[in-house]
């Protein structure tokens, strides 16, 4: 809901509740070290945005949400989630050019745009989107599996339990 264009610049990992933060910029510019995802979705939370859906479609969404699974910087460019990917020592000279050049528009012009996507995006039905989001963040932090997470990180620490829900699928600090 800022007026102005939000530009995120992420280096290395931007999971879990990190990346309803970031989807919601504007636009992402990501370094090649830069890894996406949202591993709470396998237990203990769903993202509290719908922006997975509005940057990958349904289907894709689908994909990332229902495994949980990572999502690496150039996969992130080339599905959508990201608008590019650069060396990871440029992150910040590109993220800052971009907004140079946008900076070039007259600011009533660039609040009119942002306002006129996001309208179409809130018409597609965003705010009831991220209301359910929320919701559901809450009630799979007191389902029995999340208990259950929750339970055993007390026992074996956060970083334990989260190595044992994601050794599985290989990704993340497993690999």
């Amino acid at each position: 809901t800022f007026p102005k264009p939000v530009i995120s610049a992420v280096r290395g990992w931007c999971i879990g509740g990190g990346t309803d933060m970031v989807l919601c910029a504007d636009i992402i510019v990501a370094a090649e070290n830069a890894s996406f995802g949202y591993p709470p979705a396998r237990v203990w939370g769903t993202p509290t945005t719908a922006m997975w859906v509005y940057r990958l479609g349904a289907e894709r969404a689908k994909r990332y949400l229902l495994t949980g699974d990572e999502i690496p910087a150039r996969t992130a460019a080339e599905i959508g989630l990201v608008l590019e990917v650069v060396p990871d020592d440029e992150l910040l000279e590109r993220a800052t050019a971009l907004a140079e050049r946008m900076a070039r528009l007259p600011l009533n012009q660039l609040v009119m745009l942002k306002l006129l996507v996001n309208q179409t995006v809130e018409n597609m039905g965003f705010a009831s989107s991220r209301m359910l989001g929320t919701l559901f963040d809450g009630i799979a932090r007191h389902t029995q599996e999340g208990l259950d997470f929750v339970a055993r990180a007390q026992k074996v620490g956060f970083r334990q339990a989260v190595r044992e829900r994601d050794d599985p699928f290989g990704d993340y600090g497993s690999r």
